[in-house]
C-alpha cells in the first residue's frame, strides 16, 4: 500500500512538471489548439499512450476554455463597442436630421413676406386716402349748406327803427327823413349818465373816426335823450360837444322821446328818484342804420371801438354787395 501510494505520487509530480513545462511554452509561442498555422510544426512528445491521452485530454480543455473566454471577451468588447458605435450612429443619424433636414428642407418663409407687407401698404395707405377724401367732402358739405342758408332768401329783417320827431341840438325839429341818405350809428342815452353814456359816446367817436382813416366811409354819429324832463336843447348842445364834432343830439317831449324809444325797441325807466336827481335805467345798444334809414345791425357794450369801426365797415361793406 505505501508503494503504491509513493508510486502514485511520483506520477502526479511528474504529470505537473510536464504540465508546468508544456504552459510556459504554449504562453511563449502563444499556441492555440484551434487556429495552428500550417507553417507549425505539430508538438510531438516521446510521452506514453497513456499520459498523451490525459495530455491531450488537458490541452483541449484549457484551450477551449481559454478560447472560449476570450471569445467571450471579443463579444463583449465587440458588443460594447457595437453598441457605442449604434449609438453614435443613432446620435449621428439625428444629428444628420436635425443639420441635414435643416439644409435639406427647404426654409419656410417668415409670417410677413415683402409682397404681404407691400399689400399691406398699399391698403393703409389707401383707407388714409379714402378718410380724408371722404372727411372733407363732409367738411364741403356743412360749408355749402352753411352758405345756402346764409345766401338764402331774407325772411323779414327785425322791426326796428321807425318815424319820429324830434328836436336837435341846434334847436331845430327834424324826422327820420333828415338823416336819409347817410349811413347811421345811433345811440339813446341821458346827459346825467354818471359813467357808462360817456364811455359808450367816447367809444362811438372813436369808431367814427376809424371808420373814416379805414375805409374812407361817411358814418354819422347820433345821439336821442331818454331824460326829456332834464335833457334841453340847451344841456344837449353843451354835452355832445364833449365827444365829436360831427355828433348830432336830439331831445323832444316826453312823448316823442317814448315812440322814438319804442320805435328803436329801447327800454328807459326812472331809478332811485330823489327829487330833481335821478338816475335812468336804459339799453345800452348802438343801431346801425343804412341811407334808408333801415335797421342793418346793432352792437352792444361788450365791443371795443376796433370792433365797432370793423363791423360797421364790414356790414356797409356787404350791403353794398347786396345791392349791386
Amino acid at each position: 500500500m505505501p508503494v503504491a501510494m509513493a508510486s502514485s505520487i511520483s506520477r502526479s509530480l511528474r504529470l505537473r512538471s510536464i504540465y508546468g513545462s508544456l504552459t510556459a511554452q504554449c504562453r511563449l509561442n502563444k499556441p492555440s489548439f484551434h487556429s495552428l498555422s500550417g507553417n507549425s510544426r505539430p508538438f510531438t512528445a516521446d510521452f506514453p499512450p497513456a499520459f498523451a491521452a490525459i495530455n491531450f485530454r488537458f490541452l483541449c480543455t484549457t484551450a477551449t476554455g481559454s478560447s472560449i473566454n476570450q471569445s467571450n471577451s471579443n463579444a463583449h468588447v465587440t458588443g460594447t463597442s457595437a453598441s457605442r458605435s449604434s449609438e453614435g450612429n443613432s446620435g449621428n443619424n439625428n444629428d444628420g436630421k436635425g443639420s441635414g433636414g435643416s439644409l435639406g428642407k427647404p426654409v419656410r418663409g417668415g409670417p410677413v413676406s415683402w409682397m404681404s407687407f407691400f399689400l399691406l401698404l398699399c391698403t393703409g395707405a389707401g383707407l388714409v386716402y379714402y378718410y380724408d377724401r371722404e372727411k372733407k367732402r363732409h367738411i364741403e358739405g356743412i360749408n355749402s349748406a352753411s352758405n345756402a342758408v346764409r345766401q338764402g332768401p331774407s325772411v323779414g329783417k327785425p322791426a326796428i327803427g321807425g318815424p319820429f320827431n324830434l328836436i336837435d341840438h341846434n334847436g331845430k325839429a327834424v324826422t327820420d327823413k333828415d338823416f336819409l341818405g347817410n349811413w347811421n350809428l345811433i345811440y339813446f342815452g341821458f346827459t346825467h349818465c354818471p359813467d357808462i353814456c360817456p364811455d359808450e359816446l367816447q367809444k362811438l367817436a372813436a369808431a367814427i373816426d376809424k371808420i373814416k382813416e379805414k375805409s374812407g366811409l361817411e358814418v354819422l354819429p347820433v345821439f336821442i335823450s331818454v331824460d326829456p324832463e332834464r335833457d334841453t336843447v340847451e344841456q344837449v348842445s353843451e354835452y355832445v360837444k364833449e365827444f365829436h364834432p360831427k355828433l348830432i343830439g336830439l331831445t323832444g317831449s316826453p312823448d316823442e322821446i317814448k315812440k322814438a324809444a319804442r320805435a328803436y325797441r329801447v327800454y328807459y325807466m326812472k331809478t332811485e328818484e330823489e327829487g330833481s336827481d335821478y338816475l335812468v335805467d336804459h339799453s345800452i345798444v348802438m343801431y346801425l342804420m343804412d341811407p334808408n334809414m333801415q335797421f342793418v345791425k346793432f352792437f352792444g357794450k361788450n365791443v371795443d371801438a376796433d370792433s365797432l369801426a370793423d363791423g360797421v365797415i364790414q356790414e356797409i361793406k356787404q350791403q353794398k354787395l347786396v345791392k349791386a
